[in-house]
């Protein structure tokens, strides 16, 4: 749950840019937090060239801007005694779930092995070489 909170917390305060390249109808290029690369079609035209050549060219540019938001402000100011109670319980017991406990029980403590009435290996004469 408090991952999921920070995550939305972190994303609706991120501010980003996509910038697209478009030949014609053609999607060329995307880039996210960049400029996207052109195409190449874009030659450069000299400065005498009139607006109207300008405005023939078949490559644009998009650009989509996320805006995240900058005035987050905690809602409470103050814990009450009920309050700091809770939270403590609440990140006490949640610590527990992790905790890695190092004593095992043995439950066949109290039951001995059996005694040995025979030597099974002289006994069947079977003998690791």
């Amino acid at each position: 749950m408090a991952i999921t909170m920070a995550c939305v917390v972190i994303f609706t305060t991120m501010s980003f840019t996509v910038d697209m390249h478009y030949c014609g109808d053609t999607l060329v290029d995307i880039a996210v937090f960049k400029e996207a690369k052109d195409c190449g079609m874009q030659m450069a035209m000299p400065a005498s060239t009139s607006n109207e050549m300008k405005a023939m060219s078949c490559c644009h540019d998009e650009q989509i801007v996320s805006i995240g938001q900058d005035d987050l402000k905690p809602t409470f100011q103050k814990l009450d005694v009920e309050q700091q109670n809770f939270v403590m319980a609440f990140c006490g017991s949640y610590i527990q779930l992790f905790e890695y406990s190092e004593t095992q029980e043995i439950l066949f403590d109290g039951y001995p092995p059996p005694d040995i009435v025979t030597d099974i290996v002289i006994l069947y004469e079977q003998f690791l070489i």
